[in-house]
């Protein structure tokens, strides 16, 4: 093997493996983007996914300073050489894209582009994007193009594995979409269920105080005490469900302040003790942050809601380069083998999808009678 072909296959593997590790289509798309531009050492390179009007939902650029991307105005529509690598399989390889037929111009501060190769990223028959570089960084004698064909080949290779890297993004963000539409679900369940009867009961207690009034002040006197005790229970049963249902700022936060503050709000709002500990936590990627967060969210719930648990310990502490997150509960447990009818009433079906779905592990270890144990590893960036 040659030491060229060695080199390429080095950065090829490169270029997939930090692909692998992103989860936002949006970070996939740059992603791919900037390791083409890198693997083909070209100026300029470009990512776009096309929309069902004639336009691109998203473009991606690389080379290109963000003054002179807003400078360039509205993202191009889908014609010349965009639209042919969007309708046919085959790459185009060009010795000056702007002496191509089907070239149509471009706005004024655009970057001069002249050699040029692009392909399109299908997944079987459907083409999810167009992936172009241009200007070549080599000598190109006068009518030449610089990409050669072992560059058509790089780029092929990397273009099959970002069709399977942007497939799984739009899978993992359509799950998290799920994901969140359950759990809104679930807290309005949770609102009906907790708030609402005690607003009715506030409601009925009122009337009686109302009534007692005149003729038994005293007695009077007890129910609007109970009044104000049912108030502020309300008043925490609904804290506790807007903490759960207000994005978290993790960014500014970080993840320990924000799950020690909701796990004193959930402490204040429930008859059971509610405790947090976090030795010497490091930070994590925002993904792995938001799916340690969310889990123990669930775990919270399920201790609280449905496992009549009189202490919940959550710790969250280092694991090698990454991190594990442990919501213990005395609460009343359950069989693990029946876990296949309960998984989805408790959430264990979302809470192993979020793990997996950044690279983790999640561990349920359960009795009747002793308790719930749900553990979850991330392996950190």
């Amino acid at each position: 093997m040659s030491h060229r072909s060695s080199s390429g296959l080095a950065a090829v593997s490169t270029a997939l493996l930090a692909m692998s590790r992103q989860m936002e289509v949006r970070d996939v798309l740059k992603t791919i983007v900037a390791s083409a531009r890198e693997l083909l050492d070209a100026e300029y390179a470009a990512l776009g996914v096309p929309d069902d009007h004639g336009g691109f939902a998203q473009f991606v650029v690389d080379g290109v300073s963000e003054e002179q991307w807003k400078a360039i105005g509205p993202l191009p529509r889908q014609h010349g050489v965009l639209a042919a690598m969007l309708h046919k399989a085959e790459p185009e390889r060009l010795a000056d894209v702007r002496e191509d037929p089907r070239f149509g111009g471009w706005p004024d501060a655009h970057p001069e582009l002249s050699d040029f190769l692009g392909l399109p990223i299908r997944d079987g028959d459907e083409t999810l994007g167009a992936l172009f570089l241009a200007n070549k960084r080599c000598p190109k004698p006068e009518g030449s193009c610089g990409f050669t064909a072992e560059d058509e080949e790089l780029l092929g290779i990397l273009a099959q594995h970002a069709a399977i890297a942007l497939t799984n993004a739009r899978l993992y963000e359509r799950s998290r979409e799920l994901t969140i539409a359950e759990e809104r679900s679930r807290l309005a369940h949770e609102l009906h269920d907790a708030v609402s009867q005690k607003l009715f009961s506030l409601r009925l207690t009122a009337q009686a105080a109302a009534a007692l009034v005149d003729r038994d002040p005293a007695r009077a006197k007890g129910e609007l005490q109970q009044v104000a005790a049912l108030a502020a229970e309300a008043a925490d049963e609904l804290r506790a469900a807007v903490v759960e249902l207000r994005p978290a700022a993790l960014d500014e936060d970080g993840l320990v302040h924000t799950l020690r503050t909701q796990v004193q709000v959930l402490d204040r709002a429930h008859t059971a003790t509610v405790v947090f500990d976090s030795p010497g936590i490091r930070a994590l990627p925002a993904t792995q942050e938001e799916a340690v967060l969310r889990v123990a969210q669930e775990a919270l719930h399920n201790a609280l809601r449905h496992a009549d648990a009189a202490r919940v310990a959550v710790t969250l502490t280092r694991n090698g380069q990454g991190a594990r997150l442990t919501v213990a509960d005395d609460g009343r447990g359950f069989d693990p083998r029946t876990v296949r009818r309960a998984g989805r009433h408790l959430g264990l079906v979302s809470m192993r999808d979020r793990a997996a779905g950044v690279g983790g592990a999640l561990t349920v270890t359960s009795a009747p009678g002793e308790g719930t144990t749900i553990e979850m590893e991330v392996p950190g960036g």
